[in-house]
């Protein structure tokens, strides 16, 4: 019984060295959104089907209060038509979240700011690109989800290209 006893002693010890990872979502908000229907400015109408491009942006920081981050998704959609190439609209979106983190070690802390805060905020994200493109005069875009691991590992990997180019050579 002593053994049971003991064993069951340390495991809260154990518990109490590695904290939990707690994230909470304080706020979310469009910081900026900008719609061009590019295809009505030009009087143009009809039936083209379009052919959408995305890319994303991601930006993280550090907040004056304890514990707390920014984390920002940057859209830019664009869409042309197949045939000709002339562009449909041209959709920019920033998105943010703010974040209380506690239990994520430092050394982890740049990855989940950048992949798992991310995660939180793409539903929300989704439906505004949807319902901005409805709004606007075209079918409703429903984005496809987007890997965030792979975006902060082409991240990575083009910061240490860049470092690499940029260090001296003998």
């Amino acid at each position: 019984m002593a053994e049971n006893d003991a064993a069951e002693g340390a495991q809260p010890q154990q518990q109490q060295q590695a904290p939990q990872v707690q994230m909470n979502v304080l706020g979310q908000y469009v910081r900026d959104l900008s719609f061009e229907n590019v295809m009505a400015q030009k009087g143009g109408g009809g039936d083209a089907q379009p052919d959408v491009s995305v890319q994303v942006n991601l930006d993280a920081k550090k907040r004056p209060t304890e514990n707390q981050y920014e984390v920002m998704i940057k859209l830019t959609v664009e869409s042309k038509a197949k045939e000709k190439g002339d562009v449909l609209f041209v959709l920019e979106v920033e998105y943010v979240g703010i974040f209380n983190i506690v239990g994520v070690p430092e050394d982890q802390l740049h990855p989940f700011l950048l992949i798992e805060c991310p995660r939180m905020l793409f539903p929300f994200l989704r439906r505004i690109v949807s319902d901005i493109t409805s709004d606007g005069g075209f079918p409703p875009l429903n984005l496809d989800n987007i890997d965030f691991v792979a975006i902060y590992r082409n991240e990575l990997a083009r910061r240490q290209q860049a470092a690499a180019d940029a260090a001296p050579k003998n």
